[in-house]
């Protein structure tokens, strides 16, 4: 995306509504350090444990820039890397990516580290999650536009988008497929 047609695109949307913000305006680091009650069954930590901190990263992310309440809608591509392990230091670092009228990408990398030890950290996984922001009734509410700040702001922004024609492509087939199954009498 040219820094043009970010502009033009920003400017259509903030026509008296929310003034848009810059990437860096919300992003955040969660860390945690991983101990024996967060593991599994191998001894190592249990993926649902990494789940919830890369829901928790994002969803501070997510209500930051949207200004109160934001749910989380769905969760897109969350990828294991490498095992954590008991004693490990988890940096769950979270941004907003996309912005739509009352939703947002935000985007999660995990990383982790010895707690005791001076290596750099590595990144064991990565999460892509859709927020929508809500008011007090759990109705859908306006979110700020982002503005990509960096060319890999950029670039994510523009992955973004893609990702959001291929959920909307994904759940409009589905609903076509299942329209017709019904039509032609097959209940499932």
């Amino acid at each position: 995306m040219t820094d043009q047609a970010t502009r033009s695109d920003q400017a259509s949307r903030s026509d008296g509504e929310i003034p848009g913000k810059p990437t860096a305006a919300s992003r955040t680091t969660l860390s945690h350090i991983m101990t024996g009650s967060d593991t599994n069954l191998l001894g190592t930590v249990h993926g649902g444990v990494i789940m919830k901190l890369v829901d928790d990263a994002a969803g501070a992310v997510a209500g930051r820039h949207s200004g109160g309440p934001a749910v989380t809608a769905s969760m897109d591509e969350m990828v294991f890397l490498e095992p954590v392990r008991v004693g490990d230091l988890v940096h769950v670092r979270a941004q907003v990516n996309w912005t739509g009228r009352s939703s947002m990408e935000v985007g999660v990398r995990v990383m982790a580290e010895r707690w005791n030890e001076s290596t750099p950290a590595q990144q064991v996984g990565s999460a892509y999650l859709v927020f929508a922001a809500v008011d007090g009734d759990g109705r859908p509410r306006s979110v700020p536009q982002v503005i990509p700040e960096t060319e890999r702001d950029k670039r994510r922004y523009q992955e973004a988008q893609i990702r959001r024609t291929h959920r909307l492509a994904r759940r409009r087939a589905i609903k076509e497929l299942r329209e017709k199954r019904a039509a032609d009498g097959i209940d499932d």
